[in-house]
C-alpha cells in the first residue's frame, strides 16, 4: 500500500509539470479560439533565452527577465505580423499560421542562442526530501515538488486574472466572437499581444522546469504531444480541466507503467519510448469516446 501511495504521489507531482505546457494552449485557445501548435516551440525558445543569455555572461536572474522581454517580443512581432492579417478568418486558418510559427521558432532560437544541449541549475537537487524519507518511507523529490508549487502558484494567478480583472474579462469576450468585441470598443490588437506575452510567460516558466531537468534542447519542443491528452482530458478552454487532466494523465501513466506487464508495454508501444510514449494517448482516446468536451468542457448537443 505504502508502494501504491508513493507511485500515486510522484504520478500526481509529475502531472503538475504536464499541466504546466497544458496551460499555454488553453490560454490561446480562449483568447483567439485556436489551438496554437507554436507553443511547444515557445518552451524551447524561452528556455534558450534564458540559457542564450547566461552563455554571455549574465547572471541566471537577468537571463530570465531578459528572455520573459524576448518573449514579450515575439508576442507583439505574432500579432503585428500574423494575426492581425487574420481576424475573422476561419480556425483552421489561424491554426496553419501557429504551425509555420513553431517552425519559425525552432529555426530561429538555435540561430540566436545555440543549438547545443545545456543545462539550467536552480538551485533545486532533483533527490528525495530526507525528512518525508525518514518519517513515512515515502520519496518525494524536492526538484517535484518545487515545481509543483511553481505550477499552483501559476494557476491561481491566471484563475484571478482571468476572473477578476478587466483584461481577463475582455480576453474571454474576444474568445465568443471576434467581431462583437471589436463593436463593443474592446481592442482585439491589444488583447492578443498580452495573451500572448501571459503564454509566453507560461512557455518560460516551463522552458526553466522541463530544462532544469532535462537539459536545454530540440525534445522541449516535443512538451507539446505531452499536452495534447491532458487538453483531452480537461477540456480545451479550462484552467481547472487543464490541472485535472494533468493530474490524471500523470498517475494513470505512473500506474500503468508499473502494473501493466512489460510484455504488453513493448507489444504495445515498444517503437514510441516505453509506455510513457503511448499510453497517454491510447487513455485520452477512450476518454474521448466517454465525453468528447472534456471533463470541463461544455457539452454540445445536435437538434435536428
Amino acid at each position: 500500500m505504502q508502494f501504491f501511495f508513493e507511485v500515486t504521489l510522484s504520478g500526481l507531482l509529475s502531472g503538475l509539470m504536464y499541466s504546466l505546457v497544458a496551460l499555454g494552449f488553453v490560454l490561446i485557445y480562449k483568447a483567439s479560439g485556436v489551438f496554437n501548435f507554436a507553443q511547444g516551440a515557445m518552451v524551447y525558445f524561452a528556455a534558450l533565452a534564458v540559457v542564450g543569455l547566461m552563455d554571455k555572461g549574465w547572471p541566471m536572474w537577468a537571463a530570465i527577465i531578459g528572455a520573459f522581454a524576448v518573449m514579450v517580443g515575439v508576442a507583439v512581432a505574432t500579432e503585428r505580423l500574423v494575426l492581425r492579417k487574420l481576424v475573422n478568418q476561419p480556425p483552421i486558418t489561424l491554426f496553419m499560421a501557429t504551425i509555420g510559427l513553431a517552425f519559425f521558432l525552432e529555426g530561429l532560437g538555435p540561430m540566436l542562442f545555440g543549438s547545443e544541449v545545456r543545462a539550467i541549475n536552480l538551485g533545486i537537487v532533483d533527490e528525495p526530501i530526507a525528512s518525508v524519507m525518514d518519517s513515512f518511507g515515502i520519496g518525494i523529490s524536492k526538484f517535484d515538488l518545487f515545481a509543483s508549487g511553481m505550477v499552483i502558484g501559476l494557476v491561481l494567478l491566471l484563475a484571478l486574472f482571468f476572473q477578476k480583472t478587466k483584461v481577463g474579462r475582455a480576453l474571454r469576450a474576444v474568445a465568443d466572437d471576434h467581431q462583437a468585441a471589436l463593436s463593443l470598443g474592446i481592442p482585439l490588437r491589444h488583447i492578443w499581444v498580452i495573451v500572448w506575452g501571459v503564454a509566453g510567460f507560461v512557455a518560460l516558466v516551463a522552458g526553466l522546469l522541463w530544462g532544469s531537468r532535462n537539459g536545454v534542447q530540440f525534445a522541449l519542443t516535443m512538451t507539446a504531444l505531452k499536452a495534447l491528452p491532458v487538453l483531452i482530458l480537461g477540456g480545451f478552454t479550462s484552467i481547472p480541466g487543464a490541472i485535472a487532466g494533468g493530474l490524471i494523465i500523470g498517475v494513470s501513466e505512473k500506474l500503468a507503467e508499473i502494473y501493466i506487464p512489460p510484455v504488453m508495454q513493448d507489444l504495445f508501444g515498444g517503437n514510441f519510448g516505453g509506455i510513457e510514449g503511448w499510453f497517454p494517448y491510447v487513455f485520452a482516446l477512450l476518454f474521448l469516446l466517454v465525453r468528447p468536451e472534456g471533463l470541463f468542457g461544455e457539452r454540445h448537443i445536435d437538434r435536428v
